[in-house]
């Protein structure tokens, strides 16, 4: 067991950096500072250069070659802050050694328990060290994993001056869970020639293919009568919301879909007679089909008009992310060290679409080829949240084995 990596984790891991996505600033919380400034203390003890901490709390620093061999610029990036489903306050972990296989109850009272039967990929870590919550949190592990393991290699870095290696970028950011994580990071400083953004889940996947996305919000106006006076008159602004959502395909939602399939998502709901609005996330790796998606909704609203003669639903749309893969198919040799960076440590890499977002979308497109590599986590955003300890090991050794096969 690498106990020095387990206490990084657990250290970081406690201390609260919910993001808020109802805030505007940057960051959208100040205590993601906290986990900040932290981190610019232990960069500094490990002998990095270049340490910056700006007034947004994106955090900078590198470590110089030490090779007059020609190497690229690598970077390595995680995200500070945790998601704002549950609450990063107070975080407990759990640490199970030697996991046998059975049913983990989750903290003393007993309210909540973590099944194999509802996450089958446990069986997969018996007799493995598992970090899981209380019940009461998330644990953090998206991404505080991703920031322990970059660190850890970078300690090994120091303890092993013989190990050689070019230039590393070290880059953590603030708000990635709200969507917001690379919409100040400085590229062009950074330096890079490409990057890792150290944010997956299981053990061995590295993704480079991740969703367009776009976000939906709808007001339908009714008009609010008495019920005794309202025939004819009334316009429930509900039944019309309910109407619109059963037009889209019920077997499009993220209950119904894996892998490349799309799916439209109702976030959010508030309605009354008078007024009702409704939130939408849409999502698919396909363009064509992204962009069809996104037509059937404004089509829908258009169809609904008509019906009722009258404007009643208006539509607000704006495009969030979209698909790195067309920025690193140019550049699919950084995959192929990551994938030989996995295979030397007897795990078979995994390709996987990413359903969700990621930073290193937004900086792909920003010019910093950025594909994503595993920490061990899994179950993130929730309460059922949990890493894997010799996972992020692998991923730690995957981490040196990059920066070592990297060499041009």
């Amino acid at each position: 067991m690498n106990q020095r990596l387990l206490d990084k984790f657990i250290r970081y891991a406690k201390i609260d950096t919910k993001s808020d996505p109802n805030s505007q600033s940057c960051p959208s919380t100040k205590k993601q500072f906290n986990l900040a400034k932290l981190l610019q203390g232990e960069l500094k003890e490990l002998g990095m250069r270049d340490i910056r901490l700006d007034e947004h709390c994106y955090l900078y620093a590198e470590l110089p070659a030490n090779s007059a061999d020609k190497y690229p610029v690598i970077g390595l990036i995680a995200h500070m802050d945790t998601a704002p489903d549950l609450s990063g306050e107070n975080v407990n972990p759990q640490i199970i050694d030697n996991y046998d296989g059975k049913e983990i109850n989750l903290g003393n009272k007993g309210k909540f328990t973590m099944s194999p039967k509802d996450f089958p990929e446990m069986k997969e870590y018996i007799g493995k060290t598992l970090i899981t919550t209380d019940g009461e949190t998330l644990l953090g592990a998206d991404d505080k994993a991703g920031i322990a393991e970059i660190m850890e290699a970078l300690h090994y870095l120091k303890e092993h001056p013989e190990f050689k290696h070019g230039t590393i970028k070290i880059g953590f950011t603030p708000d990635e869970e709200i969507g917001r994580g690379a919409d100040r990071f400085d590229v062009k400083s950074f330096g890079a020639d490409y990057a890792y953004t150290i944010d997956g889940s299981k053990l061995g996947e590295i993704e480079f293919e991740n969703f367009n996305a776009a976000h939906a919000k709808i007001k339908i106006q009714g008009r609010n009568v008495h019920p005794g006076s309202a025939k004819n008159k009334m316009i429930n602004s509900i039944h019309l919301a309910e109407k619109l959502n059963s037009l889209l395909p019920y077997e499009e939602r993220p209950e119904y879909t894996e892998n490349y399939e799309g799916f439209f998502h109702l976030i959010k709901f508030n309605g009354t007679v008078e007024e009702t609005t409704m939130e939408y996330i849409i999502r698919d790796h396909d363009k064509i089909k992204f962009e069809a998606r996104k037509a059937k909704i404004r089509n829908i609203i258009e169809f609904l008009n008509k019906q009722n003669g009258k404007e009643l639903i208006s539509l607000e749309h704006k495009d969030q992310y979209f698909n790195m893969r067309e920025k690193i198919e140019p550049v699919m040799h950084i995959i192929e060290l990551a994938k030989k960076a996995v295979s030397s440590v007897g795990i078979e890499p995994e390709i996987i679409p990413i359903r969700g977002g990621t930073d290193g979308a937004r900086l792909s497109y920003m010019g910093l080829p950025c594909p994503n590599i595993f920490t061990g986590a899994h179950n993130g955003h929730g309460r059922y949240e949990f890493v894997v300890l010799e996972s992020m090991e692998k991923a730690v050794e995957c981490i040196l084995n990059i920066l070592k096969f990297s060499k041009i």
